[in-house]
């Protein structure tokens, strides 16, 4: 039944904030590892597993190594997440 859906007609208006978003989606993943890096300093408990595990998932979308983003999680150091976000700042 989803197959007989017909298209979706956007205004102009709607055209252009979904341009916008998708224009956008760099600079939105990289304020999502920014704002994940308080929530590591500032959580405890499970709901920091959960923060580092989003950590990760959004250093992924990002484009940064396996290798370096394991080494992050072994380290567990907000720090140096800080540090990468500077560094991929530097980098726009």
């Amino acid at each position: 039944m989803a197959d007989n859906k017909q298209p979706r007609n956007y205004s102009p208006y709607q055209q252009k904030i979904i341009k916008r978003y998708y224009n956008n989606q760099d600079d939105l993943k990289h304020q999502r590892l920014a704002e994940l890096v308080g929530e590591l300093y500032l959580t405890e408990g499970k709901k920091k597993a959960k923060a580092w595990a989003d950590a990760a998932a959004a250093m992924q979308t990002l484009g940064v190594p396996q290798s370096r983003i394991d080494h992050l999680l072994k380290q567990a150091n907000p720090a140096l997440v800080a540090e990468l976000v500077k560094e991929l700042e530097g980098k726009k």
